[in-house]
């Protein structure tokens, strides 16, 4: 359902990844290690609205508790409740934004990199709300806001590749409980070695998604999966069914999901 988080969900392409990479000066790995472990690489769900998690801990936090009693499934001062991602997300989110607008977004994770917003300064954004419209614009956008927000500690420990203050500065003391820094480490050595995502796959695989085909995951690889869903797409729209993407079907594939209502 539309409203006012849907956006046309345009991915990320090179100039922002170039971007992201020149403000962090780090490898293309070791940030898609990081993308990978966040949000499983992918800033958008399949509605175009930007990925998130919503903290009823944080919005307790930030309303000083006044709503807890009333609603602790979206107010609580202990972390939870968070149900199954996607729509349901907006959901809560939504119920938030009903009692404490600002609150709200400022208690939910966003995007490719999953960042705060209550960090929204971090991001070069003037307010939550500018934050929240250029996670709704882009990836490229989600990715400059995520690298922003990384203090010089972390972004020391990703050049390092020191996993473990990595995850401790970014996710918290916690970060154990569910083999954070494991999981960065092991996604780093999967694309320092199997290399990184191709972008123009990873943009047909988005759009894909998008237009109700079934492209498998987006990871940038041109597998079955996806390579079906394009001949398929290509079969549909009356394009030569290629076994490689071209550039043809990239680009009425992003004029096919533009043209869908926002």
């Amino acid at each position: 359902m539309s409203d006012e988080f849907t956006g046309h969900g345009t991915p990320l392409d090179s100039a922002g990844m170039a971007k992201a990479l020149d403000v962090l000066r780090v490898g293309a790995a070791e940030l898609w290690a990081v993308l990978s472990v966040e949000t499983s690489g992918v800033g958008f769900f399949a509605d175009r609205r930007p990925k998130i998690l919503y903290e009823r801990h944080v919005f307790s936090r930030l309303t000083n508790r006044q709503f807890d009693a009333d609603h602790p499934d979206i107010s609580s001062p202990t972390p939870g409740n968070y149900g199954p991602t996607g729509a349901h997300q907006y959901d809560r989110l939504n119920a938030a934004i009903a009692l404490d607008r600002e609150a709200a977004l400022k208690s939910t994770s966003w995007g490719l990199g999953q960042v705060m917003g209550f960090n929204f300064n971090q991001t070069g954004s003037a307010t939550v709300d500018d934050m929240v419209k250029r996670m709704t614009a882009s990836e490229s956008e989600q990715l400059l806001c995520a690298a922003g927000e990384l203090d010089g500690g972390a972004v020391a420990a990703l050049r390092a590749k020191d996993w473990t203050n990595f995850a401790r500065i970014y996710n918290g003391s916690n970060f154990s409980i569910n083999n954070y820094d494991k999981r960065l480490s092991a996604a780093f050595q999967s694309y320092s070695f199997g290399g990184t995502p191709d972008l123009m796959i990873r943009a047909a695989q988005n759009y894909l998604i998008y237009l109700g085909f079934h492209p498998g995951p987006v990871d940038g690889v041109l597998g079955k999966m996806t390579r079906d869903a394009l001949n398929l797409f290509e079969q549909q729209e009356d394009l030569p069914v290629a076994p490689l993407l071209d550039d043809a079907t990239l680009a009425r594939l992003q004029l096919r999901a533009d043209a869908l209502p926002i």
